[in-house]
């Protein structure tokens, strides 16, 4: 490409011409999303647009160089940050949380919110956040929750012919459905009674599971939870919320430092609160899958959503290596 010269005679350097480049990263872009539950090809055409990105970014800075000079070039770069770190900040204070935008990481809260959907998240705590609390005694709080697993109780379907028992998450023509317990890395069914100790008991039934091939099947889930006197069922006019997980926690242990999901009750134990969750794709609590319920009165919750942008928050999972696609992606759970 030719030099170019300015006003005053001042040459400027060759300018990089980037066109192609985002034409390119539009092109694997659409070819992500039509391959994104290929693993391979999902991790290649991520790490291709990570570096392509990073490869925009750093020819439209040195274009700039070569057009205005690198004074005024920094300038500018200066100017841009500044004003990003002065909106983070008023909009950290008009929501009042520490993280006013955030991703949607997995697609447990299909229809919902959608993966890749960037969120704008406020302020949340006992009072804002639409879910019933119930009371809770320390002693009983201390007793069922100084190890999670005694919540960890999971609904699934399952066959049982003499000493052998097939378990599904469907359920397929034989099946019935009832309790998973999981311990010590053994698995058994055990029946609703046995939760008589816990202070979370679970109701399993079923719920209708549509795939994107229109097929539809019967998947094993949680359908009400009962704590003391009081049973509760799922109710998608809930908050959904962000919350930080725990070292403890099995999701963190999978690699998910946050989850965004919908409350499903808040458990008032002496004035500290803690956010029963459940994804509304997922067929259990979050408790039942060894997730320590959230500390709404610590910090440990972002926020709650009150708002979701398609598409955009794209960006923030493949800057974060975060390529392949979920499970649960090809199918959504009816409410």
């Amino acid at each position: 490409m030719a030099t170019r010269t300015g006003k005053h005679g001042k040459k400027h350097g060759k300018q990089i011409d980037t066109l192609p480049m985002y034409i390119a990263l539009a092109i694997i872009f659409i070819a992500y999303f039509i391959f994104e539950r290929s693993t391979g090809l999902a991790i290649i055409l991520g790490a291709l647009m990570f570096f392509l990105i990073l490869a925009i970014l750093a020819i439209e800075i040195m274009n700039g160089f070569h057009e205005v000079g690198a004074k005024k070039n920094l300038i500018e770069i200066g100017v841009a940050i500044a004003i990003v770190i002065v909106i983070w900040i008023a909009l950290r204070v008009i929501l009042n949380t520490a993280y006013p935008l955030d991703v949607v990481p997995s697609c447990s809260m299909l229809p919902v919110l959608h993966r890749g959907d960037m969120i704008v998240v406020q302020g949340a705590n006992q009072d804002n956040l639409v879910a019933p609390i119930i009371n809770v005694t320390k002693s009983e709080w201390d007793s069922s929750f100084s190890s999670v697993n005694t919540e960890s109780l999971q609904c699934v379907a399952y066959s049982e012919t003499g000493s052998t028992v097939k378990l599904s998450q469907f359920v397929r023509p034989g099946y019935v459905v009832g309790l998973l317990k999981s311990s010590g890395g053994t698995e058994e069914i055990v029946p609703a009674a046995s939760q008589s100790n816990s202070l979370v008991k679970y109701t399993c039934g079923t719920v209708n599971v549509t795939f994107q091939n229109g097929t539809v099947e019967k998947e094993a889930s949680t359908t009400a939870i009962t704590v003391g006197n009081t049973t509760i069922t799922g109710d998608r006019n809930n908050s959904i919320i962000v919350y930080q997980t725990v070292p403890q926690d099995y999701f963190y242990k999978e690699g998910d430092g946050y989850i965004v999901h919908r409350v499903y009750a808040i458990l008032n134990v002496s004035g500290a609160y803690y956010t029963l969750t459940k994804g509304d794709n997922n067929p259990g609590l979050d408790i039942q899958y060894l997730n320590a319920p959230a500390n709404l009165s610590q910090g440990q919750v972002g926020g709650k959503v009150v708002a979701g942008i398609p598409y955009i928050g794209y960006v923030k999972l493949i800057l974060s290596n975060n390529f392949v696609e979920p499970t649960g992606c090809n199918y959504t759970t009816s409410s």
